[in-house]
């Protein structure tokens, strides 16, 4: 397999998007997998070991059938099941294979219970192969309790009815969630598995426990099992019947795994009494190698091991069992295992849940509905319905309100497509089964939307009082609603990411607006446009209900006020008032309408399933969200970096001065309220006490969900929710909240950064912040290097962190809070996702931060057992938040070992094996506890020898002493705030100008729309009464959908930052200020670009050819309604807790502008008990001035405000008492745009953006969504 990639890892930017458009890609290819040949046979487990960056990943899809190859890839070969090439049975692929990949993607506000769940249910019934292997009834039996089989068969029984959740929601463990992406692809049992780095999170003795589930059952069901490990401990190893080592893409050994070690002695090459043999393996073709001995004949290159490979016997033997005659083919099976109606009801339920857990976004639309129902109903209160234009007006703002209301629904689409791409892959489910459920799942919601809303506006306008007719007008709104909602699940699922989505939506909206027929009548747009009247949705509704209304026996009479309309007109007076605005007679239209909204949701249901269905983003540039991105593995095809023979740090801050901390903590409890209403709290941590002293690494381990993350988060205080108990102490004095922050570095097993930052970037970010202000600037930026150097992340220095592959991500977050040099260094699981080699890089450099005088407290589950004795003390946790053992491990564990030992019933510890997991299996940890049950280990601790000693030091460390002085710090942060704005500032440059799908798209759209108008416009006679009132509606229209996509752009891209900040304020390394000062600043020449783009193109098109200085006026004006949108959109993101309710509480501010702008209703007829918001509405000031600038301008008799206005209706000039009126009186008699009120509004615009910007600073200070 060969990838075609860019030669350059330079980040993406706006001017090199641009230029890719035009200009020819300098690429170079790359191996990914060589040239190779295997065979994995039923009733075998095969162990696939290799570096991150040799392929396996690439492999397993390959293998499993979810590879998705793009134009760049190229695969040579093939792959067959029993002797049948994967081309011919592609469609049965997902039912003979199953893929866990390494990323968890799953709903966060979903149970584990509800999560195995549903896949059980896609799973169908029992497999036919297994029918044989046990009675039908007991199969039976079997099958209807799986999921509770699986959740036991990985440990996850305790957290079933915990949430799943992710960065930004509190939920299960990261080892839980792993087994839940195991547990998830069980379901089916299919004769074939393949699993990703399954062991990621997960202490040693629950990956033993997996994996020897996974053998039992490759066993009693003739699965082939195939499993790729970064760490395995030999006791896991051994669990393995066949090995497959990979170095680069090449195969280095592929066969049984008992005779792995002998083969490679053959070559002159034996593995040390002391190393384990996964770790010996993986060094094979590295540098590393050196480090044995072995004769100058040796292999030392992977290319030398696969020659040397295809040349032994085993080769030979596994090429024979590959020519042989192939096992029967496997009887057909269907593409899914559960027909359409139950995998489709399957997928309603599941979505009905989703939805209705997100209760902010549910219980926010309702009430969208609800207070936009009666400001509008109370706006048009009582309307004339004899004036047609009003009429029409109300309809209008109702199908508007009801169409463009689906937009914030965005998030929630983009967030759930990544889950589906994981289930369709899987074969779960149909994608015409998922669209189905996507917008049945709307139904009910559109249901109680449309009667609220609908039967509000209906009767408190005041029209027609007719069953039948209010009826239709609810049928009619209902299919708006249904429609609409459909056609934005098409946008997103169509859009790669929201910085797309949210702009593309809007221009669609306007296009429907500005051909609904309502604000340009169809007899006044271009006859070569004639054809988007007849195609757009909104037009058939404007025109259905307005035939609806007047088809009522109020209008069709003949006789009304005087005048007979069937004998002057041959129609009747409902009928002729239709006429005049253009509009088609007859009921019919109202049924012809409602086809046409049927036959558009058929439409756009079947354009979301070809979305779906063919198109793929695997673009890791989706915001949001929280684990969409796919398996950035193998470093994204280029060659990742090597590890060196010998790990050399020379850390200049060995001679630099640090403060020792000591650090102690007694009896800690956390307790936090339970899910379950009713019920008591649920106590995590039960009085957990200890210490870690300067220059030492105190490991924090236990059982996944044991609390050692929560005993970290604790401590550090980085809890945001919770009761806490308990003191903690840094050098014997109570740690103040300043002085954790100041000290500590936090390094979370969740990998957040701004990921438009390179490597070196987040390093030197870190550096320069939080390390002390009087240490130079370049020494800073040197430790930054050295950190690079220290994790091997040299070639990686100027690559962009969005794209990378977890255990990149890994390293990176180390590298940041080695970077801030912290006396305290706490470590969550550093070396998740990391392969032995890589682990043992990372705790060396540990090792040497500890011993320049710092204190280091560490988590780790699958520590090798060379790593694990460079860990001086030890806090064992069991499950339920216990201590089981706290004090110092000894030489090689020995005092941890006697310890253990001593105690009844303990097995010895097996000479070679890893005290670690002996250490874990003892005291019952894993998936099934297999330790002695007749020892209560908390109390054996409390009244051991080892308890007294702890008591004894605690009692000493946690008095104040001479030697140990007290943290004080003179300011709340480490850098300087010249420092900390020109960092934060420079960063915030850099995100924008390397996110061009944010700036770019909203740029071309701003420049279509101006084209688009600019058609419609073209040639208007802005001096006659029907060309002013539509040069109004042109101004409100551009400015107002311009200012909306700015709005809707920044959500989702201010909310995907937000994590970042939230850690990175956590750690104080900067104030809130300067992060509010940096998104600022860096909108103002994006803002003004955009601006000017749009009036370049939009203000010669239409006819506005006043001036150059007139045009770079209305410029300016448009320029600082942008900031306006802007600073508004990054309000909400801060302000609220995720981008759906952002979104919804932003479209519930733009309606209310939307109606109180002037123009719709005019300013002149808005009611009084509304005219406040009129009055405070901030797009207003925009509205007029530069309404007023174009239309109410008349300073020396030529300008367009003074022509007497054309074609005015009788009924205006006599309800305006004159006989005639100029363009200027006109707009600010009817609009109250006033041309000398310019200052005036220049200054209100001024002061909304300052308002805005106020709340900003205040929201990013004292608002935080983290649940922690």
């Amino acid at each position: 397999m060969t990838a075609s990639t860019m030669a350059q890892m330079a980040p993406p930017t706006l001017v090199s998007s641009i230029r890719s458009l035009w200009a020819s890609k300098h690429t170079v290819k790359k191996d990914i997998l060589h040239p190779m040949s295997g065979v994995f046979q039923p009733g075998t487990t095969t162990l696939v070991l290799g570096q991150p960056g040799s392929g396996k990943s690439s492999l397993l899809k390959l293998l499993s059938g979810q590879f998705h190859a793009d134009k760049n890839v190229t695969i040579d070969g093939s792959v067959t099941y029993n002797g049948v090439a994967s081309a011919a049975m592609a469609a049965q692929i997902p039912q003979l294979t199953s893929y866990a990949g390494q990323r968890e993607v799953h709903y966060p506000t979903l149970t584990v219970k509800e999560t195995l769940a549903f896949a059980h249910g896609c799973s169908g019934s029992v497999p036919p192969r297994l029918a044989q292997a046990a009675s039908p009834s007991f199969l039976t039996d079997l099958w209807t309790v799986f999921p509770g089989v699986v959740a036991k068969l990985m440990g996850l029984q305790h957290c079933e009815d915990t949430v799943v959740g992710n960065a930004m929601l509190r939920g299960v463990s990261g080892g839980e969630r792993r087994r839940v992406t195991m547990g998830e692809m069980e379901f089916g049992l299919k004769p074939a598995a393949f699993l990703d780095e399954i062991s990621t999170g997960l202490d040693s003795a629950a990956a033993y426990d997996i994996v020897d589930a996974q053998r039992s059952l490759a066993r009693a069901t003739h699965k082939t099992v195939v499993i790729a490990l970064l760490q395995p401990a030999p006791e896991v190893y051994d669990l393995f019947d066949q090995l497959l080592l990979l170095n680069d893409g090449h195969v280095l050994y592929h066969g049984p795994r008992a005779a792995a070690l002998d083969y490679f002695a053959g070559l002159g090459i034996r593995c040390p009494a002391y190393r384990d043999v996964a770790d010996f393996l993986v060094d094979l073709g590295t540098a590393q190698q050196d480090q044995y001995d072995a004769p100058a004949s040796a292999p030392r290159t992977p290319e030398a091991f696969a020659d040397a490979f295809r040349r032994s016997s085993i080769y030979a033997a596994m090429l024979a069992q590959l020519e042989a005659a192939p096992l029967p083919a496997a009887p057909a099976v269907a593409p899914f295992a559960v027909g359409f109606g139950a995998s489709t009801r399957a997928l309603l339920e599941r979505q009905l849940r989703v939805y209705l857990r997100n209760a902010e976004l549910v219980q926010g639309r309702l009430g969208l509905v609800l207070i936009m129902s009666l400001l509008y109903s109370t706006s048009f209160y009582q309307v004339d319905t004899t004036n047609i234009i009003t009429v029409l007006g109300v309809i209008f703002t109702a199908v508007l309100f009801l169409a463009v209301g689906q937009i914030p629904t965005l998030p929630m689409v983009l967030d759930a497509r990544a889950v589906f791409y994981k289930h369709k892959a899987a074969g779960f489910h149909r994608t015409s089964s998922y669209v189905l459920a996507q917008c049945l799942v709307q139904v009910p919601f559109a249901v109680l939307e449309t009667l609220v809303f609908g039967s509000i506006m209906y009767w408190i306008t005041g029209f027609a009082a007719e069953a039948g007719a209010f009826l239709i007008y609810l049928l009619v709104l209902l299919l708006t609603n249904l429609v609409f909602s459909t056609w934005f699940f098409f946008i997103g699922v169509a859009s790669p990411n929201m910085l797309v989505a949210d702009p593309v939506a809007l221009l669609c909206v306007m296009v429907f607006v500005v051909f609904a027929g309502f604000i340009v009548s169809a007899a006044d747009l271009p006859s070569y446009l004639i054809w988007l009247y007849w195609i757009d949705p909104l037009a058939w509704v404007v025109r259905a209900l307005a035939v609806n209304q007047y088809s009522t026996s109020e209008f069709q009479t003949c006789t009304h006020a005087g005048i007979d309309y069937c004998a002057t007109g041959g129609t009747t007076f409902g009928d002729a008032l239709l006429g005049h605005y253009g509009i088609r007679t007859g009921t019919e239209w109202i049924w012809y309408g409602v086809a046409f909204l049927v036959a558009c949701y058929v439409l756009f249901m079947g354009l979301a399933y070809l979305a779906l269905e063919y198109i793929r983003y695997d673009d890791t540039d989706h915001s949001i969200v929280v684990v969409a991105e796919e398996d950035a593995t193998d470093d994204a095809y280029t060659a990742g970096p090597k590890t060196p023979a010998t790990v050399v740090v020379a850390m200049s801050t060995s001679d630099r001065a640090v403060t020792p901390v000591t650090l102690a903590f007694e009896n800690i409890k956390y307790t936090v309220p339970n899910p379950t209403k009713g019920e008591p709290d649920l106590q995590l941590l039960k009085g957990i006490s200890g210490f870690a002293l300067p220059g030492t690494i105190t490991a924090l381990m236990g059982s996944s969900g044991a609390g050692k993350t929560t005993l970290m988060d604790v401590i550090a205080g980085r809890k945001t929710g919770g009761t806490i108990e308990g003191t903690v102490l840094l050098n014997g004095y109570a740690a103040t909240d300043l002085a954790i922050r100041r000290s500590t570095g936090y390094c979370e097993q969740m990998d957040i950064h701004s990921e438009t930052a390179t490597f070196r970037e987040a390093l030197q970010f870190s550096a320069m912040l939080r390390q002390s202000d009087d240490i130079p600037a370049c020494d800073k930026l040197a430790f930054a290097e050295e950190c690079l150097e220290l994790l091997d992340m040299q070639t990686l220095g100027d690559k962009m962190i969005r794209g990378s592959s977890v255990e990149q991500m890994k390293r990176l977050t180390i590298g940041v809070e080695l970077a801030a040099a912290p006396s305290v260094l706490f470590l969550d699981e550093p070396t998740s996702g990391l392969d032995a080699r890589s682990a043992k890089i990372v705790m060396t450099g540990i090792r040497k931060i500890a011993s320049t005088g710092r204190t280091v407290v560490c988590t780790i589950h699958q520590p090798s057992t060379e790593v694990f004795t460079m860990f001086d003390s030890l806090l064992l946790l069991k499950r339920g938040g216990e201590t089981v053992f706290f004090g110092d491990l000894g030489p090689n564990a020995s005092h941890m070992i006697e310890y253990f030992t001593a105690l009844p019933g303990t097995p010895p510890l097996v000479p070679g094996a890893n005290p670690a997991t002996w250490m874990l299996e003892v005291i019952g940890a894993g998936v099934e506890a297999r330790g002695t049950a007749s020892v209560d280990f908390p109390a054996a601790f409390v009244a051991s020898a080892e308890h007294r000693a702890l008591q004894a030091s605690l009692a000493h460390h946690t008095t104040a002493h001479p030697s140990r002085p007290e943290l004080t710090f003179g300011s709340k942060r480490a850098a300087s705030s010249w420092t900390q704005c020109k960092m934060v500032t420079q960063r915030f440059f850099r995100m924008y100008w390397r996110t061009p799908s944010y700036n770019t798209t909203r740029v071309l759209v701003s420049i279509f729309l101006a084209l688009f108008i600019g058609l419609i416009y073209q040639g208007v006679n802005y001096g006659t009464f029907s060309g002013a009132t539509g040069g109004v509606g042109m101004i409100y229209l551009s400015s107002l959908f311009v200012g909306m996509v700015t709005f809707y752009s920044v959500i989702p891209l201010a909310v995907e930052d937000r994590a970042a900040f939230y850690r990175e304020r956590a750690a104080q390394t900067y104030n809130a200020v300067w992060y509010f000062v940096a998104a600022t600043v860096v909108e103002v020449p994006y803002s003004f670009v955009t601006a000017y783009a749009f009036t370049v193109v939009f203000y010669p098109l239409v006819g506005l050819n006043e001036s150059v200085a007139a045009a770079a006026y209305y410029g300016l004006n448009l320029s600082l309604f942008l900031l306006l949108n802007v600073y508004l959109g990054q309000l909400m993101a801060y302000s609220m807790p995720n981008v759906d309710v952002a979104g919804l509480l932003g479209f519930l501010l733009n309606s209310i502008f939307m109606l109180f702008m002037g123009f719709a209703p005019p300013a002149s007829q808005i009611p009084s008990a509304y005219r406040w918001l009129y009055t405070v509405s901030p797009p207003k000031f925009t509205m007029a001035l530069l309404t007023a600038e174009t239309f109410a301008k008349c300073t020396d008799g030529t300008q367009r405000g003074c022509h007497v206005m054309t074609s005015v209706p009788e009924t205006v000039l006599q309800a305006m008492h004159v006989p005639n009126i100029t363009v200027k009186a006109y707009i600010e008699a009817m609009y109250e745009m006033k041309y000398d009120d310019a200052g005036l509004n220049t200054r209100a615009t001024l002061l909304c953006v300052l308002l805005f910007l106020i709340l900003n600073a205040f929201a990013l200070r004292f608002i935080n969504h983290q649940k922690k």
